[in-house]
């Protein structure tokens, strides 16, 4: 069973990617031009219960992902910052699968087998079509998660053919936050070599 959650650094074949790696100095940025500012989001500062400041920390990282591929061409989000191929729009589909996976598949127990991000092809795909996605995938993630009865509850399966029972939904919170967070940290980065825009 595949575990769509930690495989960005695998190397993507080129036709995933829809162009060639970005390297210093590339990209729309004018060569000596200082970078651009993004709007810099402070992170969730409500003091509530936990599967709130859970969720809303989620949601930040969430949207600080999107805001990356805000304003860029479809080329532009499919270009690879790094020579193993990554780009923002393939950090953006890989995203909406991990939570279909985690969240509908794992913890809900929806669907016989769960979904491969490597079977994302970019060729024809679109920022906006993308973000749609995202967000849909966003909103019924948080509909499982309002409905759980607590964060104890155990899922119906794991994405892990190692796990004995599924994880608590505490775990999948802290996991997606993890997950999230470290793929937003690539696509600053890679949003930088594009246009030199930085923030957050």
């Amino acid at each position: 069973m595949t575990d769509n959650t930690d495989n960005t650094a695998q190397a993507e074949p080129a036709d995933r990617t829809g162009g060639a790696a970005v390297t210093e100095g590339t990209g729309n940025a004018a060569p000596g031009a200082a970078p651009s500012k993004l709007s810099d989001t402070r992170p969730p500062s409500a003091n509530a219960d936990e599967p709130t400041t859970l969720l809303a920390f989620l949601d930040y990282l969430r949207a600080a992902v999107l805001a990356k591929v805000d304003g860029l061409s479809d080329e532009d989000a499919r270009r690879p910052g790094v020579p193993s191929g990554t780009s923002l729009l393939w950090l953006v589909r890989h995203l909406t699968v991990v939570e279909h996976n985690w969240f509908a598949w794992a913890y809900q127990g929806v669907g016989e087998k769960p979904r491969d991000s490597e079977e994302n092809l970019l060729d024809d795909a679109t920022v906006a079509a993308a973000v749609a996605a995202y967000r849909d995938a966003i909103a019924r993630s948080n509909a499982v998660a309002a409905a759980a009865p607590d964060l104890d509850r155990p899922g119906v399966r794991s994405l892990r053919p190692d796990a004995a029972e599924g994880p608590s939904l505490r775990w999948v919170l802290v996991h997606m936050i993890e997950e999230t967070g470290r793929h937003a940290g690539h696509a600053d980065i890679i949003r930088e070599q594009l246009d030199g825009a930085v923030g957050r």
